[in-house]
């Protein structure tokens, strides 16, 4: 007797052990199926997003490549439901991940096709390098400098996951560029300087052309094409508003 009644425990162990696991198991396939649904629902508002962009004659290039960027693993987690509204959004520190519009005027001005080598002043969280690096492609390369040490750290991050290799990101003082991989086909400054850096001037290749907020309280959009004569030509294109750039030709 006793060793029946040590079997039929063993029996009613070995039922519950498998009911646990058939628990877990359900619990996992669930959780794939909420997780794939979500990401199923954040391609949708992605593509929403894309079309509405439309208005603003964004190039369809450069909206093609911003398809393929998932911008909700640029954010925050609390700012994850926003992450497909047209609008910026704070990622700490003081500093906020640009609107999408902004992002694609942006790209449209700096004209930016396969193989080019762009400098970005202001990583942020590595958002609008993702979208540079769709337009550059692999032949191509992204250098994007950041003062922020955490905002590095999350844009290297967030860059990692979203699988671009294309996309370097440096702990530097923005302001004075980075002249180790000058000169560049392609600046753009993400935040808002007092003057033009003549370091960016300096950094940008003959025939190169940059992007760049300048103003404190009102701020305009300088479009500024080198000549290959190494002359600059300037060309305003609309007020906007940016975080002020920080360093040695900052604020």
């Amino acid at each position: 007797m006793p060793k029946r009644k040590e079997k039929d425990q063993f029996r009613v162990g070995a039922e519950e052990d498998r009911g646990k696991e058939n628990h877990i198991e359900k619990k996992g396939v669930r959780k794939q199926d909420e997780d794939q649904e979500e990401l199923h629902k954040l391609e949708e508002m992605r593509e929403h997003l894309i079309r509405g962009l439309e208005i603003h004659g964004t190039g369809r290039k450069v909206l093609k490549a911003m398809l393929k960027v998932p911008r909700h693993i640029f954010v925050p987690e609390y700012a994850k439901k926003g992450a497909y509204i047209d609008t910026p959004l704070n990622i700490g520190f003081g500093q906020t991940i640009s609107a999408p519009h902004m992002v694609a005027i942006m790209c449209d001005l700096l004209e930016l096709s396969e193989g080019l080598k762009v400098l970005e002043i202001g990583a942020g969280s590595g958002y609008h390098a993702a979208v540079m690096g769709e337009l550059v492609g692999r032949k191509g390369h992204v250098y994007t400098v950041e003062r922020i040490e955490p905002l590095v750290n999350f844009a290297r991050e967030n860059l990692k996951k979203a699988g671009y290799e294309n996309v370097t990101v440096l702990l530097e003082d923005g302001s004075v560029g980075y002249s180790s991989y000058s000169p560049y086909d392609r600046i753009v400054v993400t935040c808002a300087a007092p003057d033009i850096p003549e370091p960016l001037l300096e950094q940008l290749k003959p025939g190169g052309i940059m992007v760049i907020p300048v103003g404190e309280y009102v701020q305009e959009l300088i479009r500024i094409k080198k000549d290959s004569e190494g002359n600059i030509h300037k060309e305003k294109r609309g007020g906007v508003i940016f975080v002020p750039l920080i360093g040695k030709y900052g604020f």
